[in-house]
This record gives C-alpha cells, structure tokens and sequence, in this order.
C-alpha cells in the first residue's frame, strides 16, 4: 500500500506531501491541474525513464519519494535475490540531476533502475484510459487465466524447466553442427594429429636441444677455456693451488704464536679443498666435451622439424603443439564418437519435454476450470455497469508444434520438435466478446467502445484483485465514456475493489468521487508570481462542495449540495 508520496521540483510541482489512505482515494481537480504529474512523478520511483525538462527548478535536482506498506505481499525472496534490507514499510527513492543523471535507492540502498522497476511492478499497478489495449495482449489475458487458476509456483516451476529445456535443444543444435562439422573435417584432423603424434614432441625438449647444439657447435672453444682454467688453476708452476698450499705453510709456523692465524689458515685449508674440487668438475666437463658432428647434425635436423611444425601451426612453443594435438585427438574423437553423444542428449531431451508435458497437461486443467469462474464474474460485474447483454467466451487451445531448427536433417538426426510448448505451458488463451445481443463474438478491441473497454478492463481487473496480492492500483480517468447510474455503478466495483487492496482513482464522475474513503483535491495556485500545482486532503464539508461543484459547477445550489450529500451517503 502506498502510504506517502513526496514529490520535490517535478514539473509544477516545487514540494509536495501527500498521504494516502486504505482502501478507495479519489483524485479530482479541473483538466490541467495536474492529476497527471502526480502520476508522471509516481511513475518515476516505478522505474520510468526520465528527463531533465520536465524540472520544475533546473538548478535543483528532482527528488521523488514513496513510502509503502508491503507487509503479507510475500516479497521477502526478491529482497534477499537483490541483496536488499527487506523492511515492512519500504521506502522508493529516485534523484534525478539538472545533466539527466539518476539515482535509485531502496530503503536508501542504491540500485539499478531496472531493479526499481521490478519491484515497482509488484506494489502499483497503474491504468489508465489508454492503457485498454493491453486487454487485447494474449500474454495478459493468460495471466488472467493463471492468476484466477492460482497456480504460481507450478507455473514458475515450468518456466524454470523450460528455460533449461530450450538450453538443452541450443546445445543439441550446437553438438549435430560440430558433429557434422568433425565428420566432414575427419581425414584433414587425422593427418595432423597423425604427424603430431609420430614427432614425439615433449613439453621442455626444445630448451635443452637448443642447449646441446650451442655447446656441440662451440666444442673446441669450451675445451681451449676449460684446459686453460685447470692450467691456471692446478698445473701451471705458479698455479693457484701450489701458491695457496705455500701460503698455507707460511701460516702453519706462525699459528702457535697467534690464535687468529690457526682460524685463518683453517679456512684456508676449506678455500684449497674447495679449489682442488672445481678443478677436477673443470678436467671432468673438459674430457666429456668433443666435437660430434653427427649428433650436432641430429639435434639440428630435429630442431628443424619441431620450428617448422611451429611455423605450420602459428604457434612458438612445443607446449602450444602439444595442446594442438590434444584438440585434435578430441575433435577425432568426436566424429567417431559424436553420435553417442547426440543420442544420450536426445534422451535427456525427450525425458526433460516429457516433465514439461506432465506439468503443462496439469497447467491446462487448471486453466479450463478458471475460464467458467472468469467468464461468470467479468459478466456478472459487466451487468451490475449497464452492460447485460454482454458476452465473454475465453477459447484455449494447443500451441502449434514448430519445425526444429535444422530442417528436416536435425528433425532426422532425432532433435524433437519445441513447439506444441510454450514458455507457459502448452495453452493459447484469447477472449472474444461482443457488448451487443446479437452480434458475433471478436478480439474486444474491435467490438467495444472506449467506455465499453474501460468497464470490461475494470471488471477484469477486480477479479485479478480477488486472486492475486498486489498492494495498489491506480485508475486514471478510466470511467471515461461513462454516465449516470452507469457511473454510479461503475463506482460500487471500484468500491468493492477497495476491499482487497488500496485503490487510487483520478476520476471527474461525482458518482465515483462519492464512493471514495478518501478525496484529494488537485488544483493550481497561482496566488504569487509562478503557478504551482497543490493538492489537499478534503474534510467531509469540502467533499460536498466538490462534489457538489462536479455535479453542477463552480457555483453549486442547495440542490446540487444536497445531491452531493446523497452521494456521500451511499
């Protein structure tokens, strides 16, 4: 229920603070006072876009603000799936700048316009006088029919296998394609697999190849250093070793004099050990090099051919190659194999269209015993409005199966048909109607009148109420077209409506105005320089003048005033 609306630098409006009540509100005012900006701010924090000339200070941002009662609508789930503080008295928040940029909160936590606007859509429901052509929506007609049926979560449940039903036909389409494809390209893939294979490629061969023919190619230079380094190192007269070994003894004839010398010529004799050892690893690697020209001529030929399966398949290492070869064994084997893949999803497939087709079956029973209870309601209601001689006949029938896609190869290769169900089972709802004896029965936007239409909607529309939670509706100016005692009852459904849910009317019939819990008067003030739109509460006097004012007009008899009183009473 919608509890406050504040609207700040809308259009004519500088600051406004509105609180509504339960059950029916009336709205009235003269052509242009401004009951559709109210409705045009409303319809901003319900996630309507929103532009920056329609400010009333463009200096100043525009702030629209709505507070509403959603305790018992069962809307904890979309709080915790949008990661929102679910509250009993919510707060829709939306700030628009002077540049065009917006900003949307929930209880003051930020989120997407689209996130707004779906919640938007489960607290007010907005109709108004042009909005009759959503009658003729097959998609809304069959959320009548579901909505009076009351089967939500197992319509939920449907469309939730059904969206992974049509994922699983994409993926069937997708595998037949890659099979016919692995198929057609199954010798081209053999060959290279085949020549991947048979090189016997390792991941890090390339590295230590590359490796030996630097070393077989550079032999005599490493064994001239390496003879030069032992030389210098062990056998030379003046060698490392023998001058470090003399210095050795020097130190050894000194060190029972000084305790320093003993630690020092203790790593002395370390460092001589230590040299002796990488001259001998020096004299072992300088007998294991030579010159080998045939290997050299082998590691060359094998490097050649791993650069030039390299080249050939535009890549740089024989990682990648191998990650190739990988592919193309899979791809292999799934043109041998690939068939056995398609058919153990074509059984998945079947089974998940047979699941569907249980449940749908379950849809459409309970389909067919809604239609009768909407039928003898929405005439029942149409009658009370001065429409007796009205008919509704809602037709279901089954969805035509459609062709698989693939044409008549795919349907071979066993894909089953995705039509005959749809995302809502496997039902076509449409309402004909006729107001008038006698005529025949067609899609209502072709039978009715415009104040025809408007009682037929609101009828449907009560009936919804009786079936489904949603907090608040709003009727702009539907009663157009209407008069007299036809208003009069027109005004008992909206009164009646109100006993299910709150019930906002913009309305100029004193007869609906009388029904109402609540009336607001919308008027402009032009008392200063600039216009601004105002409205107020009325207190019970100043109900009967307005009415009374719509009855006859701005100077209204006693007569009109006591009509006006009659209207009040009921």
């Amino acid at each position: 229920m919608l509890q406050k609306l504040t609207i700040q630098n809308y259009a004519l409006i500088d600051n406004l603070e509105i609180n509504f009540d339960k059950g029916l509100n009336i709205l009235t005012g003269e052509t242009g006072a401004g009951k559709s900006i109210i409705l045009g701010a409303l319809s901003l924090i319900l996630g309507q876009r929103a532009e920056s000339r329609y400010f009333f200070n463009q200096q100043k941002k525009c702030v629209i603000e709505g507070a509403f009662k959603i305790t018992g609508f069962h809307l904890n789930t979309f709080f915790e799936d949008n990661d929102l503080d679910y509250d009993g008295e919510t707060v829709l928040r939306r700030e628009i700048s002077a540049d065009g940029k917006s900003r949307a909160f929930v209880n003051d936590t930020p989120v997407t316009l689209t996130t707004l606007k779906q919640l938007g859509e489960k607290l007010i429901d907005i109709h108004s006088q042009h909005a009759t052509r959503e009658i003729n929506d097959p998609d809304f007609q069959l959320l009548v029919v579901d909505g009076v049926a009351g089967h939500h979560e197992l319509l939920g449940g449907y469309q939730s296998k059904f969206r992974t039903y049509k994922k699983s036909l994409k993926q069937l389409d997708e595998l037949i394609a890659q099979n016919d494809k692995a198929k057609a390209d199954l010798d081209y893939y053999q060959f290279q697999f085949d020549e991947l294979e048979k090189a016997g490629i390792a991941a890090d061969e390339q590295e230590g190849l590359e490796k030996e023919l630097a070393t077989l190619n550079n032999a005599e230079e490493i064994k001239r250093n390496l003879l030069g380094a032992h030389y210098l190192m062990h056998e030379g007269e003046t060698s490392a070793i023998i001058q470090l070994r003399e210095a050795g003894q020097q130190l050894l004839t000194i060190e029972r004099y000084t305790p320093e010398v003993e630690e020092l010529h203790e790593r002395l004799k370390s460092t001589l050990i230590e040299l002796k050892d990488i001259a001998a690893e020096l004299e072992n690697i300088e007998q294991r090099t030579f010159t080998n020209e045939a290997r050299a001529e082998e590691v060359n030929t094998r490097l050649s051919m791993l650069y030039n399966l390299q080249k050939k398949h535009r890549v740089n290492t024989n990682a990648e190659l191998l990650e190739i070869q990988n592919d193309l064994s899979e791809k292999i084997q799934q043109a041998v194999f690939g068939d056995e893949a398609v058919e153990k999803l074509q059984t998945q497939i079947a089974a998940e269209r047979q699941k569907l087709e249980d449940i749908a079956t379950t849809l459409s029973a309970n389909r067919a015993k809604a239609i009768p209870v909407i039928q003898e309601k929405v005439l029942a209601n149409l009658t009370e409005m001065g429409m007796p001689n009205s008919v509704l006949e809602i037709e279901q029938t089954t969805l035509s199966p459609q062709p698989p896609k693939g044409g008549a190869e795919n349907a071979k290769a066993g894909n089953p048909p995705s039509g005959g169900l749809g995302a809502n089972g496997s039902d076509a709802i449409r309402f004909m109607f006729t107001a008038n004896k006698g005529h025949a029965l067609a899609d209502m936007s072709k039978v009715a009148s415009g104040g025809e239409l408007s009682r037929l909607m609101l009828s449907i529309k009560s009936i919804i109420a009786e079936y489904t939670a949603l907090p608040t509706i709003i009727f702009d100016e539907i009663d157009t077209g209407v008069s007299g005692e036809v208003a009069h009852k027109v005004g008992q459904v909206m009164e009646r409506l109100s006993q299910n849910l709150q019930v906002i009317t913009i309305t100029h019939l004193p007869q609906i105005a009388g029904k109402g819990k609540s009336h607001y008067f919308v008027y402009k003030d032009n008392s200063g320089s600039t216009t601004y739109t105002r409205m107020k509460k009325l207190d019970d006097n100043e109900r009967v003048l307005e009415i009374a004012k719509m009855l006859s007009g701005d100077n209204p008899g006693e007569s009109a005033l006591q009509n006006a009183r009659e209207l009040l009473a009921g």
